[in-house]
């Protein structure tokens, strides 16, 4: 079959049209291929095409939990199968069933792994530890059901993927950053004003309570807080905080202005707080600061500190210690000649190793060879 005939549907029930993983990385690189590509989504928003992939939503208006685990899933599915594509990628846990149907249908069905959802479910503040428990043993055996039954199951980690390598054909593409996306701003370390970041989603167990803890134990300094506040509860914890004063809310925002952050700003924080999922995670946005030049500063968890370390770009800390995480900004602010030097060596990192250029390659490898 020729690449340029390939039909690709991308289905997510829970992710927006524009996800960086889904639109920007994987549908953009198919379609800049010539390969026909479409999303099926449940945002409430309109069907549009940009940048060469058709985009198709399936609710009159973005459901809560419960109702987009049931009815947007099952709209998703309902659509996707009369797209007739050669291929379909399915991006979200509750849609494994309708993966399951496509597959006994006689489709080629990859699932893509973002997380270790039964993992996850352990961390979850909406469920009783019981619930929570039981649920995460259960999803991981119709998830180990369902997967051996797919054509490949894609792992954004290379924990998550060798997981699933233990019983289903598997291929890690890593969920790295587009080289040059974020890295707008050239001002050195030193010229900036005394700003620092933690961009993505806002929530307990990423850290942010014990990071807007420690910027009551800094001078002189503002942190940005750019994404998504997980919940008003939390979002009233957080101000409630002396350090809250020290920080500036910029709310959710497109891929261009969180670039505009990010210049503006001299460290990068992903201080997430050691739950069985993020324990051995990748996360994105650590390779993101790197990408756009800056000092990092994370939780020390085995994986990352491995990152830190080789490429000498940051310091890791104690993510539940408000005073560790203050004394690693105060280093970094008062050490400039060093602090731009990570923020370099964390650049090249990216530039050479860590950026979607390397990743996109083996998508589209897998892509043909399933074609075949």
């Amino acid at each position: 079959m020729s690449n340029r005939t390939l039909k690709i549907a991308h289905l997510t029930s829970a992710h927006p049209r524009f996800d960086v993983r889904i639109f920007h990385k994987m549908a953009r690189s198919a379609a800049a291929r010539g390969f026909d590509v479409s999303i099926v989504v449940a945002d409430g928003k309109p069907d549009e095409k940009s940048h060469g992939v058709n985009i198709i939503n399936v609710n009159a208006k973005k459901e809560a939990r419960f109702a987009r685990i049931i009815k947007s899933a099952w709209r998703v599915y309902r659509i996707a199968k009369d797209l007739s594509a050669d291929i379909y990628h399915l991006h979200d846990p509750e849609l494994l069933p309708y993966a399951w149907k496509l597959k006994k249908m006689g489709k080629t069905v990859i699932f893509d792994a973002h997380e270790d959802f039964p993992k996850q479910l352990l961390s979850k503040p909406y469920l009783h530890p019981v619930a929570a428990r039981f649920l995460s043993s259960s999803s991981a055996i119709f998830e180990k059901f369902v997967c051996k039954q797919l054509d490949q199951v894609i792992g954004a980690t290379p924990m998550i993927t060798a997981k699933f390598a233990e019983y289903t054909k598997a291929t890690n593409v890593n969920n790295y950053p587009i080289i040059g996306e974020l890295a707008v701003g050239k001002d050195d370390f030193a010229s900036k004003p005394r700003e620092i970041i933690f961009l993505g989603g806002i929530s307990h167990i990423r850290g942010v309570g014990e990071l807007v803890d420690a910027m009551s134990q800094v001078e002189n300094v503002t942190l940005n807080l750019v994404g998504n506040i997980s919940s008003s509860t939390f979002k009233q914890s957080l101000e409630s905080k002396r350090g809250w004063s020290a920080v500036n809310e910029w709310g959710l925002v497109e891929r261009e202005t969180a670039a505009e952050a990010l210049a503006r700003s001299k460290i990068g924080l992903v201080t997430f707080l050691p739950v069985p999922n993020h324990i051995e995670s990748q996360p994105n946005k650590m390779f993101e600061y790197m990408s756009a030049g800056l000092p990092i500063i994370t939780s020390n968890f085995p994986m990352w500190r491995d990152v830190v370390e080789k490429y000498e770009c940051g310091l890791c800390v104690d993510p539940e210690d408000p005073q560790a995480i203050a004394s690693a900004i105060m280093q970094l602010l008062d050490n400039p000649a060093e602090a731009q030097a990570m923020g370099d060596n964390g650049s090249n990192a990216v530039n050479t190793v860590f950026n979607w250029e390397a990743e996109s390659k083996k998508l589209i490898d897998l892509y043909t060879e399933l074609s075949l």
